[in-house]
């Protein structure tokens, strides 16, 4: 089973746009046509999603498409609203924009039995905790460093490694009291990102520099004291929450703790290796989180060693229910139509596996999903670039139609 203990998950979990061929922010109108159509009326259905490329030091490359992967799964496969997600990049995935949005988009929207998701790409790191919360406990590992997400805006001191100094991270503790102040069990978080540093030349890894000269800001301690105070939960309290698992719902984790989440470049587009494959598995599949991590840790190839992991709320069944909560009646596909002009359609090739982008070529056909094998209605692909295709259509096709890959013409 892929459980880890609530220890070593906790180390980890605290821890181009250009290139898919698609501006989802652009195309949000559109997708209005039929969202409302998809979006079931209950429960609500909330996403923040967070991804981050352009950091001052360390760029990545593949976080923004893994949010722009995730925001179309979430609409197309999982009947979310594109009102329901609210997504932040770069430059608006501060340390207080990150926080602000989880406050008012999730914790003072989502009522019990609603469904909530938050997906977070990029750096993480390890700082030093000078006055933990938590104090000496077997969940904070020999060092006394605790992991870290890494906004946009926080950068080490000058003259990093030689001086020290405190960083506006968010730590993996926040998570938790954030996480404990949602009220509906239906929660999920995606993390793709780590807290060790290494660089290759192949792929790029998603964390940035940390260890005991880096310490927590005041500020980010303050705030998790300002949670506390909000919950009426006791030091003593959080303390023992905190050792007995998730507060809420299922986390799906993108690599063991002393392992590294991967930015990687799939034929012409970059995605994290982890955000890519759990995305494509669910476009193909109604998976349960165990039956997910199982199959992204078949795919991921041994020289990345990265084993991705999930971890539920103890004693709630959660590894077994439907990811992201939702009873999910809407048919597996290949992928989907989302901009038509003419007979010219634009459509989203995220089911495919890696193998089956590539052996892509012009005039193959995409078959209506549900529809009669004599069907006139087809799809004929004739460019691809990144994720994203260009087809003529033949027939009566709306836009959210869900397509499956059939042969050449």
């Amino acid at each position: 089973m892929s459980f880890t203990s609530r220890r070593r998950f906790i180390e980890f979990a605290g821890s181009t746009l250009a290139t898919l061929g698609l501006n989802s922010f652009n195309l949000l109108p559109k997708f209005d046509r039929y969202g409302k159509v998809l979006a079931q009326n209950t429960p609500r259905k909330l996403a923040l999603l967070v991804g981050i490329n352009q950091y001052q030091k360390d760029p990545l490359n593949g976080c923004v498409n893994d949010v722009i992967m995730q925001e179309m799964l979430l609409i197309h496969r999982f009947g979310f609203n594109p009102k329901d997600i609210l997504i932040l990049t770069d430059k608006q995935a501060t340390r207080q924009g990150i926080l602000e949005a989880f406050e008012e988009h999730l914790i003072k929207q989502a009522k019990p039995g609603d469904v909530a998701v938050f997906h977070y790409s990029g750096h993480g790191s390890r700082v030093l905790d000078p006055n933990p919360i938590i104090g000496k406990s077997p969940i904070v590992d020999s060092t006394g460093l605790n992991g870290t997400f890494v906004p946009v805006d926080s950068v080490l001191p000058a003259g990093y490694p030689n001086v020290g100094g405190a960083v506006d991270d968010i730590m993996g503790h926040t998570l938790f009291l954030l996480m404990s102040a949602i009220q509906t069990e239906n929660f999920t978080a995606v993390l793709d990102s780590c807290f060790s540093g290494m660089k290759t030349r192949d792929f790029k890894v998603r964390s940035r520099d940390g260890g005991e000269k880096i310490e927590i800001s005041s500020q980010e301690k303050a705030y998790q004291e300002q949670w506390l105070s909000r919950l009426d939960m006791s030091p003593e309290e959080f303390v023992q929450g905190y050792k007995t698992g998730v507060a809420k719902g299922v986390v799906l984790a993108s690599a063991q703790p002393s392992q590294t989440a991967k930015d990687v470049k799939i034929l012409d587009f970059h995605v994290g290796i982890f955000s890519y494959l759990l995305t494509q598995y669910l476009w193909q599949n109604t998976g349960t989180p165990e039956n997910a991590i199982a199959y992204t840790n078949t795919q991921i190839p041994r020289n990345l060693s990265q084993n991705p992991l999930y971890e539920v709320k103890i004693e709630s069944g959660y590894e077994n229910k439907p990811l992201y909560f939702v009873n999910n009646k809407t048919p597996v596909a290949n992928a989907v139509i989302t901009e038509i002009t003419g007979n010219q359609a634009q459509i989203w090739l995220g089911g495919l596996t890696v193998k089956q982008k590539a052996e892509l070529k012009s005039r193959t056909i995409f078959n209506i999903v549900n529809s009669q094998s004599n069907s006139s209605r087809k799809v004929i692909l004739q460019s691809r670039k990144g994720l994203v295709g260009i087809a003529t259509i033949e027939g009566n096709i709306e836009v959210g139609t869900l397509l499956s890959l059939s042969g050449v013409r």
